[in-house]
């Protein structure tokens, strides 16, 4: 069964200035490679829907909801700023919209059994996202929007999000904090930003804070001895996967030195725990990755591994 990939153009109008690393090519260096490396012809391609507030409303709050609204400029050529590195061009507010609907169709689409994973190709990206607040690049949580749907539509009982970004989950973790239904995995380096993460203590959260310069074979090792049996053991029913490349050698957004093979690693992991508790059920949405040629090697890995080669 081929995979689904789901994006919108709007994704790629979405902008923070000429010299913002989240940036539009991100999107087109990841078409790219995969029509290189021809996965392309194995995947399915939809255009997200725009996620209503009902849907949103579930895990941000409503005054949240309408300061993001109210704020969006109206025209080109203006940037509205949320923080000291998050902004809303006439095009974000609608690009937002419509990444967190992919996320809520990839739940559809596999719940259904119409494919065994999907991959939404989005941006803006979610997981510092909190309840009332948007940083880091993010003013939507798309993977929290995604499970909170799985649970109350699809009347799942076991969601797990595992984000390997190279910084905190912390809006994601935010969100879910407690919920029994929703186990959350975040890796990423530490210190460093958002620079939360490392004293979480909560029965549903497994956070995994690493230094700067870890490799492939450290990270591999962390994940096997703190995340993997866990996951197993919690039998989750959907994988959801934040999934950001910006630990990659290549990447100065941050220290660490993973390369493609760990991320297709980390991918295969995961698929043999769907497949054991989910019928192959897995999600995944692009979180960080900035260094443009290494994030179109590092998901075309990714998405190989899904398909299963």
């Amino acid at each position: 069964m081929n995979l689904a990939f789901i994006s919108h153009p709007v994704c790629r109008e979405h902008r923070m200035g000429a010299h913002h690393p989240e940036c539009p090519e991100r999107l087109s260096a990841i078409q790219d490679r995969l029509i290189a490396a021809g996965i392309e012809m194995l995947l399915t391609h939809y255009d997200a829907p725009p996620a209503s507030l009902e849907q949103i409303a579930r895990v941000h709050d409503l005054d949240y909801i309408e300061m993001i609204r109210s704020a969006a400029p109206r025209v080109g050529d203006v940037l509205v700023w949320i923080d000291g590195d998050t902004a809303m061009n006439h095009r974000t507010l609608e690009a937002a919209l419509h990444a967190a609907g992919a996320a809520i169709l990839g739940v559809d689409l596999v719940l259904a059994g119409r494919h065994h994973a999907a991959f939404c190709a989005i941006r803006p990206p979610g997981h510092h996202a909190g309840r009332a607040s948007g940083s880091g690049f993010c003013l939507f949580n798309n993977v929290a929007i995604a499970a909170l749907h799985a649970l109350e539509q699809h009347g799942l009982q076991r969601v797990a999000i595992v984000d390997f970004d190279v910084h905190h989950g912390n809006g994601t973790e935010e969100i879910v904090l407690n919920d029994e239904h929703i186990l959350f995995c975040s890796s990423f380096q530490h210190p460093f930003y958002p620079g939360t993460g490392a004293d979480t203590c909560a029965p549903n959260v497994i956070n995994l804070p690493l230094p700067a310069r870890t490799d492939g074979q450290a990270f591999k090792a962390a994940v096997e001895s703190r995340w993997l049996t866990r996951v197993d053991e919690f039998a989750p029913q959907l994988i959801l996967v934040s999934a950001g490349f910006d630990g990659h050698a290549e990447d100065d957004m941050a220290h660490f030195n993973l390369r493609e093979a760990d991320y297709a690693w980390m991918t295969r992991e995961l698929k043999r725990i769907a497949e054991r508790h989910a019928q192959g059920r897995i999600v995944s949405c692009l979180e960080g990755g900035y260094a443009l040629s290494a994030l179109g090697r590092s998901v075309a890995a990714h998405l190989d591994a899904l398909l299963g080669h």
